[in-house]
């Protein structure tokens, strides 16, 4: 079997994860057991929740062990199968690794990737994870309705963009909270929002979402936590949902971070305030994905791709994340 070069967690982050917290290493590719596949990655995918995937703080999911493989989402190319229901030449995606080489049970495919019309990479994003994660968040647990307000944060990243056309589609307005100018033209111009905030430009946050949301705020889909969620908290509407998807803005939970209370506001408006994780849905996965890739084909799903070049740029990935320097769905190629 050939070498393959891999990323491996060499310390435990406190906090968001550093390019010294991982270190790159070859190593031997296993021999194949029955059940198992092995994948040429071509696509790894980088998440803002690969920073709990490493925390030792309590998270959804097991952590990342010291001189493990970084756990992630990644795309490729099916070179060897002792798996009946997967060949040589399938493109697959699924929990592979930052690694260039995955040798990994069958379980580990999230599906097989068959939209032939779409490039291989957006299945790690509008057509991945993050378009799913915006589709069920949205529509199951923010439930929008026609003419609601709804309020993004991240706008432009590769979860609110897709939340905020999603939205639109269901016909909605549409209110995006991104950093920078850049991002700010983004969310107007290619992802079609009605208004944006950028909170980089404004001390008055609460003011900036009050003026762009007379009637109140119907549908806030909260990527942030922090202060933009104190500032959007205080202008919901009556029976609003407020969707948790991610705290982006908390740098550490330990120590626990404290701040304004959302409870008054939840109780006055009788709003709802539901997170959840993705993962709650992958039973329904194949409900979305037509969905989606109809929307990407008739071109009402806009997407970004910000590609870095090598697996010698995955160390460093998810700490330029959190520095805001990716213009939409972060990923790494890889080379064969």
């Amino acid at each position: 079997m050939p070498t393959s070069r891999r990323v491996v967690l060499a310390a435990r982050p406190d906090g968001i994860p550093q390019a010294e917290h991982f270190r790159i290493e070859t190593a031997d590719t296993p021999a194949l057991k029955p059940g198992d596949i092995l994948v040429r990655n071509q696509f790894l995918s980088v998440e803002p929740a690969m920073r709990g995937w490493v925390s030792a703080v309590a998270n959804y999911a097991q952590p990342v062990g010291i001189g493990e493989v970084m756990r992630s989402f990644a795309s490729g190319e099916i070179v060897a199968s002792e798996h009946p229901g997967f060949s040589p030449g399938d493109k697959v995606t699924g929990m592979f690794g930052w690694q260039e080489l995955a040798v990994v049970p069958a379980s580990a495919v999230q599906r097989k990737v068959t939209e032939t019309d779409l490039p291989l990479s957006t299945s790690l994003g509008i057509m991945g994870i993050n378009g799913l994660t915006a589709y069920f968040g949205l529509l199951d647990i923010g439930l929008p309705k026609p003419g609601d307000t709804v309020v993004v944060s991240i706008a432009a990243g590769a979860v609110g963009s897709a939340v905020g056309q999603i939205a639109k589609i269901m016909g909605c307005r549409t209110v995006g909270i991104a950093g920078g100018a850049a991002k700010v033209r983004q969310c107007l111009q290619d992802f079609g929002f009605d208004a944006a905030i950028d909170y980089k430009a404004t001390n008055d946050i609460a003011g900036a979402v009050a003026a762009a949301c007379p009637n109140g705020v119907d549908v806030y889909f909260d990527n942030t936590s922090g202060a933009i969620s104190d500032a959007v908290m205080r202008h919901l509407a009556v029976k609003a949902r407020v969707v948790v998807c991610g705290t982006a803005s908390v740098p550490s939970w330990d120590p626990w971070p404290t701040g304004p209370r959302p409870e008054r506001h939840l109780l006055v408006k009788r709003a709802r305030m539901e997170s959840f994780v993705i993962f709650d849905f992958a039973h329904r996965f194949g409900e979305a994905l037509p969905r989606l890739a109809q929307w990407v084909r008739e071109g009402r799903l806009r997407y970004a791709e910000d590609v870095l070049e090598g697996i010698e740029a995955a160390p460093d990935a998810i700490a330029s994340l959190y520095r805001g320097e990716n213009r939409g769905k972060r990923l790494i190629r890889l080379h064969a």
